[in-house]
């Protein structure tokens, strides 16, 4: 220790050796060890790949999820779809039996009226009638119960010249054929 009079201020000097030096280094290498560290990165490396791992399985859930609410929702619509489907066939009779009465009396109001309202409910449910006379024919559309000479020379083979009961679609689906007489 050294001190100043003049001054009046103290300082004190350490002197500090290379083996001090040397001892500082050993404790602090030995103070943090570099398998804790390794320890610390495996266990890092542990919980990212647990996480990856967690990650995955949820996405999978998520999809196999989204993947149910989509045929679920397709199924109701099937379901929905065939019991429309069932209904509007159980009716296609009733019309037809108000297409017979409209041909045989074809001034009454209240058979018109009926067949009026049929059309207005098939139209909601989303039945539509198979246009056939003049229209070639299509086994997917039509039934040919008949053939025919062609009623003038106009008219090309295969066309529909007569329709002996109507058909319908629902949507894209057909409900049931056009029976139809055909020109030869």
């Amino acid at each position: 220790m050294h001190e100043n009079n003049d001054n009046k201020n103290s300082v004190d000097i350490e002197s500090v050796s290379v083996s001090d030096i040397k001892d500082i280094e050993q404790k602090t290498e030995t103070a943090q060890p570099a398998e804790p560290q390794s320890d610390t990165d495996k266990k890092i490396t542990e919980l990212n790949d647990k996480i990856a791992e967690l990650n995955d399985k949820y996405l999978r859930v998520a999809a196999e999820l989204e993947n149910t609410r989509r045929r679920a929702t397709l199924d109701i619509e099937s379901v929905s779809r065939n019991r429309a489907m069932g209904v509007a066939e159980k009716i296609l009779p009733v019309m037809d039996a108000v297409v017979a009465a409209l041909k045989h009396n074809p001034n009454d109001e209240g058979i018109k009226s009926m067949e009026r309202a049929i059309q207005n409910a098939f139209a909601q449910i989303g039945i539509v009638k198979i246009e056939s006379v003049g229209e070639i024919l299509n086994p997917q559309f039509h039934n040919a119960i008949q053939m025919v000479d062609k009623p003038t020379p106009n008219t090309k083979t295969n066309t529909i010249v007569d329709e002996m009961q109507t058909g319908y679609m629902f949507g894209d689906t057909v409900l049931r054929t056009a029976m139809v007489v055909v020109s030869k």
